[in-house]
């Protein structure tokens, strides 16, 4: 078969088989008697061999290498092509992500556009001075696209970083409560932790929503930060959670003090007093978490409260006992 039927047949243009013969992957088997190239059916094999390779995206010299080295084993040269693409993969999904993040800032000019780059950049410098001065300046000058600042929220490691980016999130508008309730179902507990604090530095309906849901997490750490936060906004749905801290002593005294802050109302004051005293009914309550729980019953206004720290007064545990009777005294002098 001459060279023209060649490429028509197997769609390689005659330039590209005359480009394979010169590197020596395929050569014609004879030539006619007037000098014109003439392939076998083993040749023409060879030519679909190659390109079936070069769909796998390997190079003309892996083929050669592939087709004519006894000792070559396939397995190695796929496994390098699996890892090569997936680093071109990441590669690019990286590039995407940076380009739909300058389109959301929505730049006007190049020069805003140059600003967003620098500022992505120096958020994932490894510069921790780089990264709060970025948190920083992302508010006053060309604002950083919310996904951007969730993603560094939720991996940065310095504390001071992490309160600038959390102060950076909380004024970068609407977007960040829905994206930081994603990082609550990370598989790492850091993550799950950033995410959580992040929400409660968050002003709004949505993110207090996202709060909501976290006081059902499985993480007791994500319950804690959401029950905090959720106190000081005056969200009685915290109050389960926060009485929980108060038994088992984690963040106990914070866990009083929200406890303190939803007391101001009238009517939670009574649920708060009632749960409190239904928690102390437990038997399985320790004389510690007793001793806890009536700290937290003092700064509850209201009868029932003080009902249950008379009760407390005479308990048969003597810490819980003075302490509940040094509590009413308190009480009494306001």
């Amino acid at each position: 078969m001459l060279i023209g039927e060649v490429a028509r047949r197997s769609g390689v243009s005659a330039r590209m088989l005359r480009h394979y013969e010169s590197l020596g992957l395929v050569r014609p088997s004879g030539r006619t008697g007037s000098g014109y190239r003439e392939y076998s059916g083993a040749d023409i094999r060879r030519i679909f061999h190659i390109e079936s390779l070069r769909s796998l995206g390997l190079s003309l010299r892996e083929i050669g290498r592939a087709l004519d080295d006894p000792g070559f084993t396939p397995s190695a040269l796929v496994g390098d092509l699996i890892r090569q693409t997936h680093e071109r993969i990441a590669a690019e999904t990286e590039l995407l992500t940076r380009l739909r993040r300058i389109d959301a800032a929505d730049p006007a000019g190049w020069e805003d556009v140059l600003q967003v780059v620098a500022l992505l950049q120096a958020l994932g410098s490894k510069s921790a001075d780089a990264r709060q001065r970025a948190a920083l300046s992302s508010v006053d000058e060309v604002p950083v696209p919310v996904e951007a600042l969730v993603e560094a929220v939720l991996s940065e490691t310095e504390p001071n970083v992490a309160g600038a980016l959390r102060w950076a999130l909380a004024r970068s508008g609407d977007g960040g409560p829905a994206l930081l309730a994603e990082g609550l179902g990370s598989p790492v507990a850091a993550v799950r932790e950033r995410a959580v604090r992040s929400l409660a530095e968050m002003p709004g309906g949505e993110a207090s929503a996202q709060l909501r849901r976290a006081l059902a997490h499985a993480d007791v750490v994500v319950r804690g930060y959401a029950a905090l936060a959720l106190g000081t906004r005056k969200v009685a749905d915290a109050i389960p959670t926060l009485i929980d801290m108060i038994v088992e002593g984690k963040n106990d005294t914070d866990a009083a003090d929200a406890l303190n802050v939803l007391a101001s109302d009238t009517a939670t004051a009574g649920r708060i007093a009632t749960e409190l005293v239904d928690r102390l009914a437990h038997d399985t309550t320790e004389a510690p978490a007793r001793g806890r729980l009536a700290q937290a019953l003092a700064v509850v206004p209201g009868a029932t409260a003080s009902r249950a720290l008379v009760e407390l007064s005479h308990d048969e545990d003597r810490a819980v006992a003075l302490t509940a009777a040094y509590l009413l005294q308190l009480r009494d002098a306001r």
